[in-house]
Formats: structure tokens, C-alpha cells, sequence
């Protein structure tokens, strides 16, 4: 059995392979190859934190396990990373275990992948402008996964905190693209693609600042009572997700499902656009969401490559 320490895992994988992985989950999904097991996810009565399980089953490429972690909201007085998790795998023909890979840097990448993906197959091709909603530790790693789907130019972005952007300016300068920090007003004037990466439970984006032809990704909101964009939005915009029915119970979608605004039947796996049973954006005018929340396939499929790529 092979066992993936942090610092290796986080040498080992980058945004194509991750990219290529999580695509391919949604494909999967799609098809009807991959399923994903219910999510178990609890308060254990100890140091505030909540703790769960993720797991499921990849048929097509015979991936198996279970990622198991959560959220020590006190581990930054430790010198640590608030979110801890580790992925095993199985071999799904015996039930063995095949290897243990530390997830902390794995869930980010995975995170991460999932925005860019559907960035790649629903932004308008024409997109110049990104904008960043939030600058906490996930931020990064979607904005640089996000630079890689369109020819962007530059980079707007919004934080409570306008201070705690400078980490996000620096990776766009990394990325040779020019920089500002914005209003939440300008950044949707401006954006073609906007990005929403908080930990919030109000919206943050009103239906009016929202322009045609924006592509949002909304990758925070994964428990239920979170919010960071008005439910109104989504019921003028065509909406995608990686698991349907967990955006109408924990997503950004649970706000407008709850409103009777959106139907769960409207909300359209993002793996039906990558295997073209679904058309995804139609006109350039089209208003396009997704609804992130999270599937444990995504954090078995980058860990199953890491594994690959340790060989």
C-alpha cells in the first residue's frame, strides 16, 4: 500500500492534471459510470470542529474510497490549515486498501479544477475580465486555475478586507495580468467571469450588478444556510452543478429551490455539457451559474492520479 504524504502530493499534481481528472468525474457522472455515496458530516462535540466522510465509486476508471476530514476552525492558533483531510483508496475487485494520500492540498486543486472546468465549457469565448469574490486560502488556487480556460487580460476583485487581496495581486502579476481591487458594483460592470469563493451566509451579488453574457462560478457555499449570491440570479440564468440534488439541498441553488424560483429538474449536471447531451450556453447574452458544492468522485480522481504520477 502506498501512503502520499502532503509535501508530495502538493509537488506531484498541477491544474491540468486536476483539471483533466475532475473533468472526466463529471463525465462519468454524466454517463452514469461514477457515483457518488452519501456524505456523511458531523459535529463531533469537540473543539468546534465538524468531520465526515465523502466516498463513492468511479466504474470507468475503477476508482474506489473514501475521503475522510473536516473543519478545526482553531487550527490557525496551531500553525495549521483549518481544513484536514486524508483520501484511501480500494481495490474495488477485493476490497483492499491501495493507498492513503494526505487531501489537504488535493481538496483546493479539486476545488479548483471543478471552477475552471466550467469555465472552460460554459464562459463566453470572448471573456478578457476575471473577477475574484473573496480572498481567503482557497482564492489562489482558483484564480489560478481559472487564468488558464480563457485569454484573460486582467483581474478584478472584492474582499471585505480590500488588505487581503495583496496575496491575489501577487499571483496576478505571477500570471502577467494586470490587477485592481474593486467595488462589488465595478467588478460586475467589469467581469465576464465572476468567481465567488467565501464562507458566507448572505448574498454578496444582487440581480441587478449581474451583466448578460456573465459566467458565475460559485464554489463557497456547501452547507446548508450559506449564501453568496441573491437566489434571483438563478432564476434568470441557466444553471449547472456537479450533483443536482445536493446543490438543492447545500448549495448556492438551496436558496432559490427554498424560494420556489428554480426546480431541481433545472438544475443541469455539468457533466451532460462535456459529453454533449446538453447544450450548456446558448448565446453570448445567456447569464451561466454554477453551483460548486463539492462531490467526494473529484477528491478520489485527483488523488487516484497522484497515486499514478508517484510511480
Amino acid at each position: 500500500m502506498k501512503f502520499i504524504d502532503e509535501e508530495t502530493a502538493r509537488a506531484i499534481i498541477g491544474n491540468a492534471e486536476a483539471f483533466t481528472a475532475v473533468e472526466a468525474v463529471f463525465a462519468g457522472m454524466a454517463r452514469g459510470y461514477a457515483r457518488n455515496f452519501p456524505v456523511v458530516r458531523e459535529a463531533i462535540g469537540h473543539a468546534d470542529a465538524l468531520y465526515g466522510f465523502k466516498s463513492g465509486f468511479d466504474k470507468s476508471t475503477m476508482t474506489l474510497g473514501v475521503k475522510a476530514g473536516g473543519y478545526w476552525p482553531h487550527n490557525t492558533e496551531l500553525g495549521l490549515t483549518n481544513h484536514q483531510s486524508t483520501v484511501c483508496l480500494f481495490d474495488p475487485d477485493s476490497g483492499q486498501p491501495t493507498a492513503i494520500v494526505s487531501g489537504n492540498h488535493l481538496t483546493a486543486m479539486r476545488t479548483a479544477a471543478a471552477c475552471a472546468v466550467s469555465i472552460q465549457h460554459l464562459a463566453r469565448a470572448d471573456a478578457k475580465t476575471l473577477g475574484i469574490v473573496g480572498a481567503g486560502h482557497q482564492a489562489a488556487f482558483q484564480l489560478r486555475a481559472a487564468a488558464a480556460q480563457r485569454e484573460f487580460e486582467r483581474v478584478v476583485a472584492w474582499n471585505r478586507s480590500a488588505n487581503k487581496l495583496d496575496g491575489l495581486a501577487d499571483v496576478a502579476l505571477e500570471l502577467g495580468l494586470a490587477f485592481e481591487s474593486v467595488t462589488r458594483d465595478q467588478l460586475c460592470e467589469q467581469a465576464d467571469v465572476i468567481v465567488t469563493i467565501t464562507s458566507c451566509h448572505e448574498a454578496l451579488l444582487d440581480i441587478s450588478q449581474i451583466r448578460p453574457g456573465t459566467h458565475l462560478a460559485c464554489m463557497g457555499t456547501d452547507t446548508a444556510g450559506k449564501q453568496e449570491i441573491d437566489h434571483r440570479i438563478l432564476a434568470g440564468a441557466r444553471v449547472f452543478s456537479d450533483e443536482p440534488i445536493q446543490s438543492a439541498q447545500i448549495g448556492e441553488c438551496q436558496h432559490a429551490v427554498n424560494a420556489g424560483t428554480l426546480n431541481v429538474e433545472d438544475i443541469v449536471p455539468l457533466g451532460r455539457v462535456i459529453i454533449r447531451e446538453h447544450s450548456g450556453r446558448t448565446a453570448d447574452t445567456d447569464i451561466t451559474v454554477f453551483d460548486g458544492t463539492g462531490v467526494g468522485l473529484q477528491d478520489l480522481a485527483v488523488a487516484r492520479r497522484v497515486v499514478e504520477l508517484s510511480a
